[in-house]
Formats: structure tokens, sequence, C-alpha cells
């Protein structure tokens, strides 16, 4: 008997390698796949914007990243005594405006520089809803906490996500002439748009994706929305705000993630990476036993070891940790 509905999920091709560089953007979910990569020592940049949710807001960023723009002081704002951009996340918010714009420009530089040379480009969609600034008009990616009568909200068509990402995409391929993309659908539900808006926003999000990646070559996608919804399928697998996926949830999806977009040896490097980063947390009883000395110096081997074979991996931590 199965209870669960079995996909098939084709392999990517070419898959994702341990040498590749992956700039990831997007949603929080983006943030699962993110923290994961980085965990077990993938070279990584993640959310240069902070999160973004819309396709608006993720094209925007982009393109802001292909030009190199630098923000001037007068596009931030001030709220709530503390300095905003409406095209970042609150991270990059501070109480003082220079502050915010160094933060702002400084992952601005890192993104352009990363780009420029990254083998991957991974994207997770959140909403087809945008907001847009009602005196100008002008799309916003975070509110900032600001009144509702600030903004218009809008359900963007399938054919305006697709036309987005098409302009994107062409300046994207004439910047860095080898990067894939990989798309993802973020199984968060938004709620607040209620359940009707909410799967009317993914489903034009997953209309004007497969568009694109039959239209593109070094276009793909990964089924996360899919295996959450369609493959877990029950509450057991969100958090208590019935809204995002649990920690069962999301591992799951990160090891289908592995199975089907990492090449054989990336798969099996992650797994001996993450054996070493669960022993760097092991909390001893007795530090000073013989034992947990044999323990970390056998621990420190599998490290050396690793990093004569993998002189790209950044084992510096894991190294420092079991030598001392």
């Amino acid at each position: 008997m199965n209870f669960f509905t079995q996909i098939q999920i084709k392999p990517l091709d070419p898959p994702i390698q341990y040498r590749h560089r992956l700039m990831l953007t997007g949603s929080c979910f983006t943030e699962h796949i993110g923290n994961y990569l980085s965990d077990v020592k993938f070279q990584t940049l993640q959310n240069p914007n902070g999160i973004l949710f819309d396709p608006v807001s993720v094209c925007n960023s982009i393109v802001s990243y292909i030009q190199g723009k630098q923000y001037s002081a007068d596009e931030l704002f001030t709220l709530n005594e503390g300095w905003h951009s409406w095209q970042h996340h609150s991270r990059f918010s501070k109480p003082e405006r220079e502050e915010s714009l160094q933060l702002i420009n400084r992952s601005q530089s890192a993104a352009h520089s990363f780009l420029k040379t990254a083998d991957w480009l991974i994207i997770t969609l959140g909403s087809s809803f945008v907001y847009r600034l009602a005196d100008t008009g002008m799309p916003v990616a975070n509110c900032h906490k600001a009144s509702p009568q600030t903004f218009h909200k809008h359900l963007s068509t399938i054919e305006e996500i697709v036309s987005r990402f098409d302009e994107t995409i062409h300046q994207l391929f004439r910047f860095n002439q080898h990067v894939k993309i990989l798309f993802t659908i973020s199984p968060v539900r938004h709620l607040r748009d209620g359940v009707v808006d909410n799967n009317r926003s993914k489903a034009r999000l997953i209309e004007a994706v497969h568009h694109l990646v039959n239209k593109f070559d070094r276009l793909y996608y990964f089924p996360a929305y899919e295996l959450v919804i369609d493959v877990l399928r029950d509450y057991r697998f969100y958090d208590v705000d019935l809204a995002h996926p649990n920690y069962a949830a999301t591992q799951f999806v990160l090891e289908k993630f592995t199975e089907s977009c990492m090449d054989e040896e990336a798969q099996r490097l992650s797994e001996e990476i993450r054996k070493l980063i669960i022993a760097r947390s092991h909390k001893p009883f007795n530090p000073g036993s013989n034992q947990h000395k044999q323990f970390l110096q056998a621990q420190l081997q599998k490290a050396r070891l690793l990093q004569d074979q993998y002189p790209f991996l950044d084992l510096n931590r894991e190294l420092d940790y079991f030598a001392s």
C-alpha cells in the first residue's frame, strides 16, 4: 500500500558539481536550500537583497547586480526610527542612513562580482502579488510595515511574469554566457492573501516558469512545491502557522534536491562533510578524556584527507575545531 504519491523527478542535466558557484535568490524557502548548500561547503551567495517574494522584485534585483548598481542616500527612506530601502529586506535597515547604505552597496558589489562568474542561479518564487507605491507606482520588494494605504496590490498575470523574466534572462545571458538557471516555487502558503488567491498566485508562477523553461536553453525546474503539496500533503508536515513547511518537510525536499540535482561525487562528498559538521557539533561529557581526544584526532584526519583531496573546499572551521 502506498501512502505517498510518487513523482518522478527528472535528474538535472548537467548536474550541480562542487566546483560550481551558486547564487540563490528569492523567497524564504530559498534560504532553506541556500543554508543547506552553504553548510555542506558549496560556494554560494544567498539573497543579496534579502528575501524577495515576487517576480518583479527578483528580476529588478538581478538586473541591478548585472548593472553593478550602487544606491544613493536619497533612495532610502525613514520609517519607525530606521532607514530602509524599498528594494531590500529589513535586514539592511539600520538606525543610521549611512550604515544602511554601506551595507546595501557592499552587498551589491559582491553580487555583481559573484554573478559574473556564477555557474548556477537558483531562483525560488513565492508569490505573484506585487506591491507598488500608491504615489509613484514603483514596485517594492518589502513593505517595511508601512501603512497599507501606502501601496497598491496587484496580482501579476502570466504574461507579465513571462515578459519581465524574458527581458531579465536575456540581459543575464549577455552578462554571463555560461550561467544556468534553476527555478523552484516555494511551498510556503501565503494565507494572508486567502486560500483562493494564494492558489491563483502559485498557479501563475508555475505556468510562467514552465513557459520560460520550455523557451530557453539552460533553464531548469525543481519541484519543491509539488513535493510538499502533492507528495507529503499533510498538515503534520507544516509548522504551527500551517503555512511554513516544518523541519521534516524541508529535509525531505533537500534530500530529493540532492538526489536529483547533484552529480554522484557531490552527493557522496556532501554526506562526508555533513558527518564532519555533526562531529563538530558533538558535545562531550568529558572534554579532557582520552576517548574524546581520540575522537577529535580521528575527525581531524578525516578533515585533512578531504581538504587534500578537494583543495577548493573551505574546511578551516572544522580543521581548527578538531585541532584545538
